[in-house]
């Protein structure tokens, strides 16, 4: 009888209607409800990019195309591979999931976070959830949880032939005018004072990126912060310094996004492109992963990697 063995794909999680805005937010603030100022701030927001967010459907999407990958990849291994979808702040929860694995029989697992570079404020908040729900369990899943695949080969030829792609959809006139912006979502200023190697993996995700589309002018700002002391410079500031240096076409790159969610299609599409148009700036975004087929291989190959403790492209956290 051949073994079961479990992936998690663990993601932020995101409301599927505008009634869900609500539950949703006041899970982020560990039960405290939100203001009603800031509650309508998000409705409104997610109201612009269609009333909802499309992160789950799209999670759940990778998984599946992950688990045929492996299924039909690894035909000679012992094991058959069933991937599952835990989210941090909506259904299915993290814990929930994990219980279910255990449930279906489940013995080993790779836990992936679909945020590949790691912070103490986001990767590691993922893993613990999953462990305290792994050691609640009476007979604990045998985990290996990935911990950091910021410079994944794949991962980086995935965001390469979508900068290559957008970089086309330039007039040709202006192609070799193009400023690269690079964007990840921004943390309060203390992970500095931490030590918390965040900062330095999107650098490295960068520079890799930028080393396989063959740039070498490019810049990084952070999006999405939610507070005064967060790190910087923001998106917003980093379009109006290129239109006082005369720069007028920009293509951002949201390396710290694998997927379609609100950050994206509202903080850059909506937000960031209307700061663009109001300095006469022509932007433009990558397409996000999503299901890239790219993408779908570099998880298939970290989790047939990490099942037998090979650290290529990623490191691990066992447990």
């Amino acid at each position: 009888m051949s073994e079961k063995v479990g992936v998690l794909l663990m993601a932020y999680g995101g409301p599927n209607s505008l009634d869900e805005v609500e539950p949703y937010y006041t899970h982020i603030l560990r039960g405290r409800k939100p203001s009603p100022e800031a509650l309508q701030d998000l409705i409104e927001r997610y109201r612009a990019i269609g009333g909802k967010s499309p992160l789950n459907e799209i999670t759940f999407s990778q998984a599946k195309l992950l688990q045929e990958l492996l299924n039909s990849s690894f035909t000679h291994h012992e094991s058959r591979f069933t991937v599952y979808v835990g989210m941090k702040h909506w259904h299915p929860y993290i814990a929930e999931t994990v219980k279910q694995m255990a449930d279906d029989g489940v013995t080993e697992a790779v836990g992936i976070i679909m945020a590949p570079h790691y912070s103490r404020y986001s990767v590691a908040e993922y893993i613990s959830y999953a462990k305290k729900a792994n050691e609640g369990l009476g007979n604990p899943i045998r985990f290996r949880f990935v911990v950091s695949w910021a410079t994944h080969p794949l991962l980086v030829q995935c965001f390469a032939n979508k900068v290559r792609q957008s970089w086309a959809q330039f007039e040709p006139e202006v192609q070799g005018k193009v400023k690269f912006v690079f964007t990840a979502h921004s943390l309060p200023m203390r992970i500095l004072d931490e030590g918390d190697p965040y900062p330095d993996e999107l650098r490295r995700t960068c520079e890799a990126v930028a080393y396989e589309v063959g740039i070498d002018d490019w810049l990084f700002a952070y999006q999405s912060a939610s507070g005064e002391n967060w790190l910087g410079p923001d998106i917003l500031e980093v379009l109006e310094e290129l239109a006082q240096s005369g720069h007028h076409h920009v293509l951002v790159i949201p390396v710290g996004f694998l997927c379609d969610h609100l950050e994206v299609l509202y903080d850059i599409d909506i937000e960031a492109k209307q700061k663009a148009q109001e300095l006469g700036m022509e932007l433009r975004r990558i397409e996000m992963p999503n299901t890239d087929p790219l993408l779908i291989a570099a998880l298939a190959d970290i989790v047939a990697k990490a099942l037998q403790g090979v650290e290529d492209g990623f490191k691990l956290m066992s447990t």
